[in-house]
């Protein structure tokens, strides 16, 4: 018997805040993947079970003692259009348990049917959306960036109606929260102050207890989530991902990454890469998500300014001010990042002002060279700081353009301030630069074998090569390499 130590607090906060809501039940589903080690870490003991109970349990078909499902409520601005009632359309908050070093965690099915929220959609996930958000979800873990984590995932036995028929899934997903931005605007909306208070205390006390300790809690709660998602988002540029739909219902205020639809993470480096067939207009494209990001951290300021001050006027200055720090925060936590991203780690010398004009400088020429934003990266960390035989691999990325060959110049004159020897720094810098990332077309290649042959060894062989993005693993060349011109996929979609 499956005994998740489930200890439920949301659900106290009353139906203001939910609508509860049952799984459908499926006749067939069968296990594709289980997170032993994301289990052990959460003390849900599944000693002895096998895999048809895994498979019940986490389609929702058999719930496990101590759940209560429900459908969470939230509103959000989609692509900058306003929403009063989104919710839960297509995932059942299980409950709360508490991991075995005191972290609280919420535990979700998406894709288990309609809820109260689902409008005229279905409720349910098709699989291809379902291996995406696990592999990408585990991905981004094992990259070091915060996120929603994959528990489990099964397929249905049934189909679902998109486009055409398609297999069904259910992910099973953790998370400090699914608290969003959206969840305050709900009832912002409203006017409703005492469910914002008792929203914003469950965060308090669920994700930032450490804000109690402070003069106002909630002031200090709006500082941790600006600062969360400065820090989050510089993450993500530094690894080429692009989210794809930053709706405020899909920004967690825990500063997680959550609700992987249309997201991918870029081949070919642009500034203005899109992959999201529904962003027609670039909104959320790469170069604009810290800006996004604050657009979205205003909408939270704006819905929890009342509990800042007594007086308005005063409230709205310390938003502001709060605010205005997100973008030093975001710049700083971007620009070391990609300093040492380039081995370039001396901060205390005057030459280090121009290191955003030297990493500009190469994201323009990966840019106009079309270079894969990964392998770039990588291969400048095996390089010595003179130049030899290892600049090849880096420079035909670039067509051997003198632009690149240039910049290892300007790099290398930066590097001899450093003062560390090749071998640390390249180890250094092979740490933070991955071989290995969920590219496009490998996901799209384990959906298809998936969905069309129902062969799930290419999802489970690229999964495990994922759990090691930054140590070189034998035999598996194929997965560094960016796609072929016909394997290319420029568009990636939403899973509803």
């Amino acid at each position: 018997m499956i005994k998740i130590p489930f200890k439920n607090q949301y659900i106290n906060l009353g139906t203001d805040f939910y609508a509860p809501a049952q799984a459908a039940i499926v006749e067939n589903p069968e296990l594709i993947a289980f997170n032993y080690e994301l289990a052990s870490q959460l003390a849900i003991n599944v000693d002895g079970v096998v895999e048809s109970e895994l498979a019940a349990t986490f389609s929702g078909k058999h719930l496990p003692q101590g759940a209560e499902p429900l459908a969470m409520a939230y509103a959000g601005h989609q692509f900058g259009s306003f929403n009063p009632q989104l919710g839960d359309g297509r995932a059942l908050l299980l409950g709360e348990i508490e991991s075995t070093v005191g972290d609280k965690l919420s535990l979700q099915l998406k894709g288990s049917g309609q809820t109260f929220y689902s409008r005229n959609g279905d409720g349910r996930a098709a699989l291809g959306p379902v291996l995406r958000e696990y592999l990408l979800s585990e991905a981004m873990q094992k990259l070091g960036v915060p996120t929603t984590r994959a528990l489990a995932c099964v397929t249905t036995g049934e189909q679902v109606a998109r486009e055409q028929l398609l297999p069904g899934g259910v992910i099973t997903r953790v998370a400090k929260s699914f608290i969003r931005v959206g969840s305050f605007q709900y009832f912002s909306a409203q006017q409703d102050l005492l469910s914002i208070t008792k929203l914003a205390d469950y965060v308090i006390d669920n994700s930032y207890p450490e804000c109690r300790e402070a003069e106002n809690s909630y002031v200090k709660l709006l500082q941790l989530v600006v600062t969360g998602q400065a820090e989050l988002i510089a993450k993500w540029m530094q690894f080429g991902f692009i989210h794809g739909v930053m709706n405020t219902d899909n920004m967690s205020v825990s500063g997680e990454t959550i609700d992987y639809g249309p997201c991918a993470f870029m081949d070919e480096f642009s500034h203005d890469r899109v992959y999201s067939s529904i962003d027609r207009n670039g909104r959320y494209a790469y170069s604009n998500q810290p800006s996004i990001g604050l657009w979205n951290l205003t909408r939270f300021a704006e819905s929890v300014v009342p509990l800042l001050a007594d007086e308005t006027e005063q409230a709205v200055e310390i938003a502001k001010e709060i605010l205005n720090n997100y973008i030093s925060q975001y710049e700083t936590n971007w620009l070391q990042g990609m300093q040492t991203k380039l081995g370039l780690t001396c901060l205390d010398t005057a030459e280090v002002s121009g290191d955003k004009k030297l990493i500009d400088a190469l994201l323009n020429i990966m840019e106009e060279s079309k270079a894969d934003f990964t392998l770039t990266f990588y291969y400048l960390s095996k390089l010595d700081a003179v130049a030899g035989d290892e600049d090849a691999k880096l420079l035909v990325l670039f067509n051997h353009s003198d632009a690149m060959i240039n910049w290892l110049v300007r790099w290398r004159e930066r590097l001899s301030l450093e003062g560390v020897n090749d071998k640390q720094r390249q180890k250094n810098m092979l740490e933070v630069n991955p071989l290995y990332i969920p590219r496009n077309h490998q996901i799209e290649a384990a959906i298809r074998a998936a969905e069309d042959n129902n062969d799930f060894s290419v999802f489970h062989e690229l999964h495990e090569v994922l759990k090691k993005p930054f140590v070189e693993q034998a035999s598996k060349e194929k997965f560094t390499r960016p796609p072929k011109a016909d394997e290319i996929v420029w568009k990636t979609f939403c899973g509803t």
